[in-house]
């Protein structure tokens, strides 16, 4: 080709780049607005028609909202339904609860009359489906609908319905309320409190609007129940009708079915952009939005903490960003021991359950024991739901059960960002997480949005792609067979064969783990350099570990030590064999470009130590751990990275107690996770670790299964502090560099989930999807 020319298919390739690029800035742009604009909420018919019900304080036979009279009848849909348009298949008694409540409240004021038989229509021919297992039950279904089935009866409404299906409902009414009735008093009062418009003159509205109006004149947030109020309580409380008007004006001649929720809603686009992996695009909105959530926790807002699911999220997000948030509004809520049972099979309470694990998660301190009871509790509660076939009958139910079985599959202690990002972009992509469902389906554009998923698809391909020039950087030669499946006509491996490492017969070529391990936390494209650093010392440890375990001798061992020591040296004349002087001339080189010559020290040196340790020579537990959580070779990767991904790291705070407890911490938990599975292979091999050290050092007396219990409680222990230490403001470390050290103590949790993450085979899959499986788009 003549020089100067590029070739048709490079052209092709950076116009398809440059339109993604015009694409995705697009895309970013329309998301912004979505932190300035006002959180939109679609509205409800079901809703919609309780206020409609409303009679006028002035005169009881006409009603208070005419409006949405006219809205009803300009809203029915060509199938006879009412409800949100383009409904799912399965959310059929979601419609037909708000079908039958919009021609309740033309009944009731005599208006619509062919509405009203389009109406009955649709229900006669779907009226089945509210006693279907294998469709979503609205929040209080089994009871709201068959109380206004008796309010038709009141207004002499004739329904042509099977009576089969009437008694199943019946029966379906007995076994809810027999339900509510076997929780505490309270949690009971509060739920058919919610579901009043379902209950309606048996209910005690003086009670209800006494003990749970909230402070903008509502019943729970819920334009039906707040309206029910009105219409069944005999004295038209000022708060809820101004509560209703102030809704009217905001939307218009309709209501959506909660409201505010602009909290739940501005956390919920938080958490999908961060679960999405799209976050670092908007990194000024979020801190805004979080800055505001922060002021009104400390002030009581009750939209955050009479909400379970808005206070765990609140709680979450806040903790994780490093403000200082008490648990124990959070795990005020499920003290009781009952709470868990209370929540039943209903999606809504999976969800607020779901919610409250993943914030008990985050435990970092022995002073969170409520919060570690309640993760015990929420996480038992989750298995036993999951496990309950029944529980997940319907689609959207399906999509909760997905959602729980990916949580506690991958707890956070354990999940690599860029691997949840790809499940759940492939879990996003559907109308079921774009739903939300309480007494009725309601959807936001800023929680259910396509931007969302567009921007992330192409955001994870773009990222993917430069981590596959980066291993063409880094690797020549694929050794393993299953790699070579998924790779064909790789480049040259530069690096690794100017190192001459690939010569090193003993040593293990895992160049594509580290750069897994890389590209799953450190993704974004500005952390290149980082990326490769990482990769790199990550491929020299391997290395080096390989050397020290099986591939040198004891003449080498030393010899290598005292180079390092030494450092300039005549490579030629000072290394003793041709491994020395391939491994000193790798090191050599990658220390000149990082500068890390005293991690490599202390790692040698400390390696000679274990080397010389056996039955005859044993180490207490500490003195092996002391020891240990050097020779586990975190340092040279980690530290080494800190310099390249973005805040200056000082020279102070490189010598600093907080690093040196960070990389410890690191460094024990990853030791630990590796004793606990290459224990059976290493006591076959002569070797000692922590856990035959355990066992030895109480006389025998202590079992496998308990040596590895109380490491596990150490692992923990180490694990909270840690992330204590990260999250925390006004540390000397920048917090970037802090994370890190929570980042490969995440990849040590994933590559020691089952065995030896080198030799694990789950890990293949996931290679593949970081680095080599782009995400189709949708």
């Amino acid at each position: 080709m003549c020089e100067g020319r590029s070739s048709p298919d490079a052209g092709v390739k950076i116009a398809t780049e440059a339109n993604t690029v015009l694409s995705s800035e697009g895309i970013k742009e329309r998301i912004r607005k979505l932190f300035n604009n006002k959180v939109e909420l679609s509205v409800s018919s079901y809703d919609t028609a309780w206020v409609a019900m409303v009679p006028s304080p002035h005169y009881s036979l006409e009603p208070c909202f005419p409006e949405c009279l006219d809205w009803l009848l300009d809203n029915q849909l060509a199938n006879g339904s009412w409800g949100l348009p383009h409904h799912s298949p399965l959310l059929l008694k979601d419609t037909l609860s708000s079908t039958l409540a919009c021609i309740l409240a033309l009944k009731q004021w005599g208006v619509g009359e062919d509405h009203i038989n389009k109406g009955l229509h649709f229900m006669e021919s779907n009226f089945p489906s509210a006693v279907d297992k294998n469709q979503h039950s609205p929040t209080g279904f089994d009871i709201i609908f068959p109380g206004m089935l008796d309010y038709a009866k009141d207004l002499d409404l004739k329904l042509p319905l099977d009576p089969t299906i009437l008694n199943a409902m019946l029966r379906n009414k007995e076994l809810e309320l027999k339900r509510c009735y076997e929780r505490q008093p309270e949690e009971t009062e509060a739920y058919l409190a919610y579901i009043s418009e379902g209950i309606g003159k048996l209910q005690d509205w003086e009670m209800v609007i006494k003990k749970y109006q909230r402070k903008n004149g509502s019943l729970f947030n819920s334009p039906a129940t707040t309206a029910a109020a009105l219409t069944h309580h005999h004295l038209q409380d000022a708060g809820c009708l101004n509560y209703i008007r102030m809704l009217l004006d905001k939307f218009g001649n309709a209501v959506p079915t909660v409201y505010p929720m602009d909290i739940y809603v501005r956390l919920c686009m938080i958490d999908n952009l961060e679960r999405l992996g799209i976050d670092w695009h908007f990194r000024e909105e979020i801190r805004s939005v979080l800055d505001e959530t922060y002021s009104c926790w400390l002030q009581g807002d009750e939209h955050i903490f009479m909400d379970v699911a808005t206070c765990a999220i609140a709680f979450r997000v806040l903790r994780i960003n490093g403000y200082d948030v008490s648990p124990d509004p959070l795990t005020q809520i499920s003290k009781e021991e009952s709470y868990f049972d209370s929540l039943g099979g209903h999606p809504k309470g999976i969800s607020d359950a779901l919610e409250l694990y993943r914030a008990s998660q985050l435990i970092m301190s022995p002073d969170d024991s409520a919060l570690r009871k309640q993760n015990i509790q929420s996480s038992l509660f989750l298995q036993q739901t999951l496990s309950n076939g029944s529980v997940w009958s319907d689609g959207l139910s399906k999509y909760i059960s997905q959602e729980v079985d990916d949580a506690l599959k991958f707890p956070f202690c354990s999940s690599l960002e860029r691997m949840a990002s790809r499940r759940y972009i492939e879990h996003y992509n559907g109308d079921c997480s774009t739903i939300r469902v309480l007494k009725t389906s309601y959807c936001s554009s800023n929680i259910g949005n396509k931007d969302l998923l567009k921007l992330a698809v192409e955001d994870f391909n773009i990222c993917q792609s430069i981590h596959r020039e980066e291993i063409e950087q880094a690797e020549r030669r694929v050794r393993s067979e299953w790699l070579q499946l998924y790779i064909t006509g790789i480049k040259t491996n530069r690096w690794v064969i100017e190192s001459r490492l690939d010569k090193l017969k003993f040593a293990r070529q895992r160049t594509a783990y580290c750069s897994f391990s890389a590209a799953a936390t450190l993704f974004t494209p500005e952390l290149s350099e980082a990326r490769m650093s990482w990769t790199k010392n990550a491929v020299l440890t391997t290395v080096f570990d390989d050397f020290f375990d099986v591939g040198g001798s004891a003449e080498e061992h030393l010899n290598l030590v005292h180079l390092v020591e030494k450092w300039d040296v005549d490579i030629e004349s000072d290394c003793c064999s041709e491994k020395v002087r391939i491994l000193f001339s790798a090191l050599h080189g990658a220390v000149s470009e990082i500068a890390h010559q005293a991690f490599w020290l202390d790692l040698l040196k400390a390696a000679l130590i274990e080397g010389g340790w056996s039955r005859n020579n044993m180490p207490t537990v500490d003195e092996y751990l002391e020891n240990g959580h050097v020779t586990f070779a975190l340092g040279p990767i980690v530290i080494a990275a800190m310099y390249l991904v973005g805040p200056e790291l000082s020279e102070e705070a490189a010598r600093s107690s907080e690093l040196k407890r960070l990389y410890t911490l690191m460094s024990n938990c990853g030791r630990l996770l590796n004793d606990i599975q290459t224990f059976k292979r290493e006591t076959e091999e002569g070797k000692l670790n922590a856990i035959s050290l355990r066992m030895i050092h109480s006389g025998e007396t202590t079992t496998k299964e308990e040596a590895i219990e109380e490491t596990m409680r150490f692992i923990k222990s180490q694990r909270e502090e840690l992330l204590n230490l990260v999250v925390k403001k006004g540390s000397i470390v920048p917090r970037a560099c802090k994370e890190l050290c929570w980042k490969m103590t995440k990849v040590a949790h994933l590559f020691y989930l089952k065995d030896d993450g080198f030799t694990s085979q789950h890990m293949m899959k996931a290679v593949k999807d970081i680095i080599y499986e782009p995400i189709a788009c949708p």
